[in-house]
C-alpha cells in the first residue's frame, strides 16, 4: 500500500505553466494553490474516492510529478490513479513539437498542453455547462455538482439517478437539467462510442457528427469536446472570437463577419489552429493579471474572460 506516487512527464513538462492553461483547472472539484504551486482534487479509483495532491518539487521541465494521496492506495488504485491523472495533464501529448514547428510563436515559453479533465465524460459536463454562460455561472454549477451529487465529480452512472428538477434546483443548471440527465444516461448505457472519439484513426469529421447527435451539444460545444480529445482541427468560435478578432485582430464588421474573419485567420495552422488560437486568448489574459499560475481562483479565476478582466 502507498501514499503516492511519483510520475515521469515528458521532458518539455513543465507542471504550473501545462496545468494552468486552460480554464477548466479552476473549475470543482480542481483546486490550484498559486502560493504552494499545487493541484488537487478527489478521483474517483476502484477502491473508491482519494484525494491527490500533485506538485512538481524541480519546478524545472521534465521533472517527476508527486501524486500525494490522502489515503493508502493498492495497486489496482495506482494504475486508476495515473491513467488518470495522465489524461488530465495529457502527459500522453507527444506532437507539441509539431505544433511548434506549425506555430513557433510558442515554442520558447513551451507552450502546447492544455488542461483537461480526467474522463471525457467530465469534460462534455464541463462543456454543456459553460455555453449561453457567464463565467461565474459555469463555476457555481460545477462546485454544486460535486456538492449535491458527488464531491469527485459525479460519474455518468451517479448523474443518470439524479432528477432533472433537482439539478435545477440544487445545482442551477438552468434549462440544461434535462439534458444533461439524458446524456449520463447515454454515457452510462454505452451508447456513446468513447472508444472511437478517442481512436486518432477516427476522422475528425466523425467525432463531431458523433457529438452533434448529443443532448445539448450544438457546434461550439461539439468543437470545444474536440479539442478536449486531442484534436484541433476546429475553432469553437463564440463572443470571446468576436472580441480577439476586433480588439486584438484588427478585424471589423458585424459578429458573423468577424467569426468568418477569425476562422480563416487561423487556417494556416491547419490540425493545430485551436492552439494557435487558444494561446493568442490565454496570451491576452495572462498580459491583464499575470501568468495563470498566479491568479487567484476565488478572485481572478472566477472571472478571467475579457469581459470581466
Amino acid at each position: 500500500m502507498a501514499l503516492r506516487l511519483s510520475i515521469r512527464p515528458p521532458e518539455d513538462y513543465l507542471f504550473r505553466r501545462d496545468v494552468c492553461s486552460y480554464g477548466y483547472f479552476l473549475l470543482a472539484p480542481n483546486d490550484w494553490d498559486p502560493a504552494e504551486q499545487t493541484f488537487s482534487r478527489p478521483l474517483e479509483l476502484p477502491g473508491g474516492i482519494a484525494r491527490f495532491t500533485l506538485r512538481q518539487p524541480s519546478d524545472a521541465p521534465g521533472g517527476p510529478i508527486i501524486a500525494q494521496a490522502d489515503r493508502s492506495i493498492d495497486r489496482a488504485d495506482a494504475a486508476a490513479a495515473r491513467k488518470l491523472i495522465t489524461r488530465m495533464l495529457r502527459l500522453d501529448d507527444t506532437d507539441v513539437a509539431a505544433f511548434h514547428r506549425v506555430d513557433n510563436r510558442w515554442k520558447k515559453s513551451g507552450r502546447g498542453r492544455l488542461f483537461r479533465s480526467p474522463t471525457l465524460f467530465e469534460d462534455v459536463v464541463k462543456t454543456v455547462t459553460s455555453c449561453n454562460v457567464q463565467w461565474p455561472s459555469t463555476i457555481v454549477m460545477n462546485r454544486r455538482l460535486c456538492e449535491v451529487v458527488h464531491p469527485a465529480f459525479p460519474s455518468a452512472a451517479k448523474l443518470a439517478r439524479v432528477r432533472p428538477a433537482t439539478l435545477r434546483a440544487r445545482c442551477r443548471v438552468g434549462y440544461r437539467d434535462a439534458r444533461l440527465v439524458e446524456l449520463a444516461k447515454m454515457f452510462a448505457r454505452g451508447e456513446v462510442d468513447v472508444g472511437a472519439m478517442e481512436d486518432p484513426a477516427t476522422p475528425d469529421a466523425d467525432v463531431v457528427a458523433m457529438l452533434l447527435e448529443l443532448p445539448g451539444i450544438g457546434p461550439y460545444a461539439a468543437h470545444n469536446i474536440l479539442q478536449l480529445l486531442g484534436r484541433y482541427s476546429q475553432l469553437p468560435l463564440d463572443t470571446e472570437s468576436v472580441r480577439h478578432g476586433k480588439a486584438v485582430l484588427g478585424m471589423d464588421g458585424s459578429d458573423k463577419d468577424v467569426m468568418r474573419q477569425v476562422a480563416r485567420h487561423f487556417d494556416r495552422f491547419g490540425d493545430h489552429k485551436f492552439r494557435s488560437y487558444w494561446f493568442e486568448l490565454w496570451r491576452f489574459y495572462e498580459a491583464k493579471k499575470g501568468p495563470a499560475w498566479t491568479w487567484d481562483p476565488e478572485t481572478t479565476g472566477s472571472a478571467f474572460t475579457a469581459s470581466k478582466l
